[in-house]
């Protein structure tokens, strides 16, 4: 039986690219194991090189078969890339259907490719709670360009742009785009727009449909500095991922050097402020809230109460008693520093 190994222990490895490292170092990350914190604290301090891409789009779009055939031309070029696929999760297990993982299975033998499947376990927005230490730990260990594929669920798929330096947003022919972009949704927050299997006949209806609209304003607001492309690509034929890649290039540039790019990187730090905030606060909530639940679910049963007078009531005795469980954990700190 093998040693549990600290995860502050991990993050030297991580940094050498250790495979086996990589993937604890997630995994504690996505079990929220409370020991893992500091380490991963640590592995964001020391992140930050890497371009992180964010590629959504409704289903059938053809998303992961689009990540695989751009991952490949990146790597033709020798960079090395990290994909996070966000995936919906088992409603029996709670795991991440990996139908992703699957259609990417020509790109897991090699050694510049990490692939990490990640459950939603119920968070919203297209995103999983943890998938940026996902990025962090993949950052720290060395991949140049990160890409992050969203659950694809539908229009209210937006935090990736709150998280990603580039936000790709994939449409397909025949999917309805049209009413899609009037209806605005996720479409707003490209900046790059991709057309997939631009092969068929009935693609460039699309294309010519997003350019108007972004001539127009319908599909979102317009970025100073930055005109937003509309590419036309095929992963069968290979045909547009050139121009694919030249426009990332190009707004890898503008994240990373021009004033709109530090904007960009500091709401992504308010976002991500934000939505540790939430996550911690949803932790602690769960973990103080469940021995008072059934009482105060039977009151509301009975009507003796509403249901917001008995969540007020639910929520000031779980926050008072998870105040007296952080005073006692930090008395235990101390106590234990003096003894030390």
């Amino acid at each position: 039986m093998s040693r549990y190994v600290p995860s502050h222990e991990l993050v030297d490895r991580v940094a050498r690219g250790e495979i086996q490292a990589i993937g604890r170092l997630i995994s504690r990350a996505e079990a929220a194991v409370p020991e893992a914190r500091p380490a991963l604290a640590t592995t964001y301090r020391r992140a930050g090189r890497a371009h992180v891409v964010g590629l959504t789009g409704v289903p059938g779009s053809g998303k992961s078969t689009l990540v695989a055939a751009l991952t490949a031309r990146l790597r033709e070029q020798d960079r090395t890339v990290g994909i996070v696929a966000v995936d919906p999760s088992s409603p029996y297990s709670g795991g991440s259907i990996l139908g992703d993982r699957i259609r990417m299975s020509d790109l897991v033998g090699d050694p510049g490719v990490y692939i990490r499947s990640m459950a939603t376990r119920g968070a919203t927005g297209g995103l999983a709670r943890t998938t940026l230490d996902a990025v962090d730990i993949l950052d720290l260990a060395g991949f140049e360009t990160i890409i992050v594929e969203t659950v694809g669920v539908g229009q209210d798929e937006v935090e990736i742009a709150k998280a990603s330096h580039t936000t790709i947003v994939v449409s397909a022919p025949g999917l309805g785009d049209d009413v899609q972009a009037i209806k605005a949704g996720m479409l707003e927050i490209a900046d790059i727009h991709v057309v997939s299997k631009c092969d068929r006949n009935d693609a460039n209806r699309t294309l010519v449909d997003l350019k108007q609209m972004l001539t127009l304003g319908a599909a979102g607001p317009s970025k100073p500095g930055w005109q937003i492309p509309v590419i036309g690509v095929s992963s069968y034929s290979g045909e547009g991922f050139d121009a694919l890649l030249n426009a990332i290039d190009r707004h890898r540039g503008a994240t990373f050097v021009t004033e709109l790019g530090e904007q960009r990187r500091l709401a992504i730090a308010r976002f991500r402020l934000e939505k540790t905030a939430e996550n911690l606060l949803l932790e602690r909530f769960l973990r103080t809230s469940s021995s008072h639940v059934p009482a105060l679910a039977e009151r509301l049963r009975q009507r003796e109460g509403d249901s917001y007078a008995l969540a007020d009531e639910l929520l000031a005795v779980s926050f008072e008693q998870g105040s007296i469980h952080d005073r006692q954990h930090d008395i235990r700190d101390h106590f234990a520093e003096e003894h030390f």
